[in-house]
This record gives C-alpha cells, structure tokens and sequence, in this order.
C-alpha cells in the first residue's frame, strides 16, 4: 500500500478524483448544484443528513435550497455548522473535480471526503438508476508547502475550464487566447465568479485566505487572467510547481 503523508490542521491541499473509467459524474445542471450542496451541507461533523436526504431531486427544490443556503446579499449568514474543513476554492469539470481545501479538524480532510464522495455518489446512482463506484479509487490529496504553490494552484485550479474550448492547452499552451478568456469567464461551476465579485455560490468557500494573499477581487482576476496570458506564451511550469497540480 502507498505511503500516504500524515494530514495535519492548518495545512492546505489540493484534492481532486475524476469518474471510474473516466465517465462523466455530471451529466445535468442540477448534478453540478448538488455536488455544490454537499460541498456546503456535508461539511459538518454534526449527523443533518435530514437536510440533505429530505430533498428531492427536482430541480426547482435544489435551486430553492441553494438560495436559501447562500442567503439574501447584504444579510449575514449565521453558519453553525462543526466543519471539517474550509474549502477555499472549487471547479467542477464534467468528468472530474478540484478543490483547494485546508484542513481545521483532526482528521478532518478524511472524514469530510468519505461522509462527502458517499453523499454525492448515492445521489447520482439513485438519478441514474446505477450502483457501483462513481469515481476512480481514492481521491488524491497534495500538501501545498509554499505560497508559490499557493498562487499556482489557485490559477490552475479556476482556469481548468479552459480545457473544454482549449485541448491539451496545460501542455500545450493556449492557441486562441480571447477564446480562452472568454470561456473562464462564461464557465459557471467554479468559485472563480464569487473571488472576483460576481457572487454566485458566495457562503459555500472561504475566500479570505486569498483575498488577502492576492490583495483583492481585482487581484484574483488579474492573477488568473496572466496565468492563461502566461500559458498563452508557454507550456512550461518549473517543476517544483508541477507537484502540486
């Protein structure tokens, strides 16, 4: 069996899986708000499994409780959830995810990634009339060690959309750099919109850390914006970034 590196409280991680055999684990807009939910709703160590089992899987009851779950804008949210984790950012990607958690529970990243993977994977076997494995083995969890690595992660993490309109281009480099901008900004299943002000999923990451590792909104924008321009120029990553992505 592998070595799996000791998790500790304060570190941050880059977690991701994809699909068992590589299928798609979203296949309607209502998948991708519900893995968005138990994002939010499954990031507690009390057992409120009566909030997430309890609605059905009609679209209109997810968007409903999203908004309710996000809250009016202007209007704090008073949040009483035991959390596992703080999960700073997130893209979802049509057979695949990321996320950019930092741990703040003892053995909080695991017990959040199996209560997590188990409520997400029964809902998508009930939608689909299938059982089995959903994703392919384990999720995977990289150390983050250095604000390089930082920066690096939270550009690849929120540009990977770009995949969809730009194949290859995280080897390759960007071909058509207006058309992968515009898709970074059209793509909606990632927190990239919340950090740059346009508030979408605002209550379910937690921005802070990066707010002010970047100085601000216009800080993030700027940061990702320059790293498609940078892979518009280059395919290369020095290596000791690479170990993170």
């Amino acid at each position: 069996m592998p070595y799996r590196e000791p998790v500790n409280k304060g570190e941050v991680y880059h977690v991701f899986n994809r699909g068992v055999d590589k299928r798609e684990i979203f296949l309607k807009n209502q998948d991708y708000l519900r893995f968005i939910l138990a994002l939010y709703i499954l990031n507690d160590a009390e057992n409120r499994y009566d909030i997430w089992t309890s609605l059905n899987f009609k679209k209109e009851a997810t968007l409903s409780l999203l908004k309710s779950t996000i809250g009016t804008p202007g209007v704090p949210i008073v949040d009483t959830r035991l959390r596992f984790v703080e999960l700073l950012a997130f893209t979802l990607m049509p057979n695949h995810y990321h996320l950019i958690i930092r741990v703040v529970a003892d053995n909080g990243l695991s017990k959040f990634m199996h209560k997590f993977g188990i409520g997400y994977s029964k809902y998508f076997n009930q939608q689909n009339k299938r059982s089995g494995f959903l994703f392919e083995g384990p999720y995977k969890a990289v150390k983050v060690k250095t604000d390089d690595q930082l920066l690096i992660l939270f550009n690849y993490v929120h540009t990977n959309p770009v995949e969809l309109v730009e194949q290859g281009w995280k080897t390759t480099g960007v071909q058509n750099e207006a058309r992968a901008l515009k898709q970074q900004n059209m793509y909606p299943w990632t927190s990239y919109h919340d950090y740059i002000g346009n508030l979408k999923f605002p209550i379910v990451t937690d921005r802070d850390f990066y707010l002010e590792l970047l100085n601000n909104s216009e800080g993030c924008r700027s940061s990702v914006e320059d790293w498609i321009k940078f892979k518009a120029e280059t395919a290369d990553i020095p290596e000791y970034l690479k170990k993170v992505l």
